[in-house]
């Protein structure tokens, strides 16, 4: 593993001396274990703690197969679906692995006693497999999640149609968190070549599915001066929800839990906050009974931030908690765009506002190539940026998943894999020195230096 980080640290090396690189026979990697996906049975979901379940092992390199590439991950992230995967939610990801396994010979490598899960990375090609054209060794890539076969019509419109659709490092085998990444060739993507690897790392799944959600004729086709509402607009996903927003003409409403995550937003551009905690909204009387009265406090604060507007798009992914409100904030035929579900997968709301005033509910899951793509591209563009926060070692990953199922982090929690320490990958200082500020945004200021005199 030495000489393969050697050669990507000298900038130097070419193509022919990345395929000549010997691969090792195993690599270190986060995985979560069949055995032990009853170790929380009893639990609350809150109580469940990621850093039990998540283990760093050593694992076999697997079989590159047709259509493949083996990359060697500097950095990766923590989306949520890693801590779905950690705490064995809604169901453990080992079915999906059965299943996938069962599909052809080839599949048969993801059905292992471990899971090595992770959606996100930022490295460089070592090798590809049979019929491979686009890409070839030492590229330097970001991979999105999208995991498709492609042998159905079905997925022929729009990838995410595809019956065999899979999203990778949660429904597959030999994810981002670790190493190295086996991925399919159309999952890779060109890395920005201003930001690091662990910048590069954290846009992907979060970045892609927002871009589907907000701005794709597959979600709700955000125009000019839509007014939108953003649950959780400082956190990995609305983050990017709110840049889109700005970027594409928009006036978004933003929903935080704390004074911090609203200055985050505002930095981001955004001009209309609602502290969802210091303005006490609570939708729910009790774990059966959700409160009208409160939608209509909150639609009323609202159209006080739109100038007594009701928002065009609600941009939505707590899902049980906030579903209800959601629905009744729309405005007439307004659309609620709907993935993740964090706070619970049963959503109940009140179908006369929906019905009576032609909203739409329309479900979004990641993106398809050519969204990923695009999403990708913005970001490449200095348009969108990544909200890196915290980033943590590849053995601390369990603290990093922790961090995000608590909800103590904002935008996203980033990883290092062969990356040694933070700042590396940067091929083009002259577009970041342009968007550094932006770039940092969601970084904690550095500590204040000591003034002289002073001792520590």
């Amino acid at each position: 593993m030495h000489e393969i980080l050697d050669a990507i640290l000298s900038a130097q090396a070419g193509p022919a001396d990345f395929a000549a690189l010997p691969l090792p026979e195993s690599y270190r990697a986060i995985t979560v274990h069949k055995d032990e996906t009853d170790m929380f049975a009893g639990m609350r979901t809150r109580d469940k703690d990621p850093r039990k379940s998540l283990h760093l092992d050593e694992v076999p390199v697997p079989e590159l197969g047709p259509g493949e590439a083996l990359v060697a991950v500097m950095a990766s992230s923590v989306n949520y679906n890693s801590v779905w995967s950690a705490i064995f939610e809604p169901l453990p990801t080992f079915g999906f692995l059965e299943r996938y396994g069962r599909r052809s010979e080839l599949t048969k490598r993801h059905d292992l006693p471990y899971h090595v899960i992770g959606s996100d990375l930022a490295g460089v090609v070592l090798r590809t497999g049979p019929g491979v054209q686009a890409w070839k060794p030492g590229d330097e890539v970001v991979a999105h999640c999208l995991s498709v076969e492609l042998e159905s019509a079905d997925g022929h419109d729009d990838t995410m149609m595809d019956p065999e659709q899979r999203i990778w490092g949660f429904e597959t085998n030999f994810g981002g968190l670790a190493e190295l990444a086996l991925v399919k060739s159309n999952q890779l993507m060109p890395k920005p070549r201003h930001l690091t690897w662990e910048e590069a790392a954290a846009p992907g799944l979060v970045n892609s599915t927002a871009y589907r959600q907000l701005v794709s004729r597959n979600g709700a086709q955000l125009k000019q001066g839509d007014n939108v509402l953003i649950w959780g607009a400082s956190g990995g996903l609305g983050s990017y929800a709110t840049q889109l927003a700005l970027a594409g003409g928009a006036f978004p409403v933003c929903v935080v839990s704390s004074p911090q995550k609203a200055e985050i937003c505002r930095a981001m551009g955004a001009e209309a906050i609602i502290d969802r905690d210091a303005e006490g909204y609570r939708f729910w009387k009790d774990e059966q009974t959700q409160d009208p009265r409160e939608w209509k406090r909150f639609g009323t604060r609202i159209r006080e931030l739109t100038g007594g507007e009701d928002v065009d798009i609600v941009f939505e992914h707590p899902g049980r908690e906030t579903f209800g409100a959601s629905v009744f904030v729309a405005r007439k035929g307004g659309t609620i765009v709907t993935c993740a579900s964090t706070s619970g997968y049963t959503h109940e709301y009140d179908n006369r506002y929906l019905w009576m005033s032609l909203k739409k509910i329309v479900g979004s899951h990641f993106a398809n190539y050519r969204e990923a793509w695009e999403a990708n591209r913005l970001v490449a563009k200095g348009r969108i940026h990544p909200t890196l926060s915290t980033v943590y070692p590849l053995a601390e990953t369990g603290q990093a998943a922790h961090d995000v199922h608590a909800n103590v982090h904002q935008g996203k929690v980033g990883v290092l894999c062969l990356a040694s320490e933070e700042g590396l990958g940067v091929r083009d200082e002259e577009t970041r020195a342009r968007h550094i500020d932006a770039i940092n945004r969601f970084r904690p200021p550095a500590p204040a230096a000591p003034t002289k005199g002073t001792t520590s």
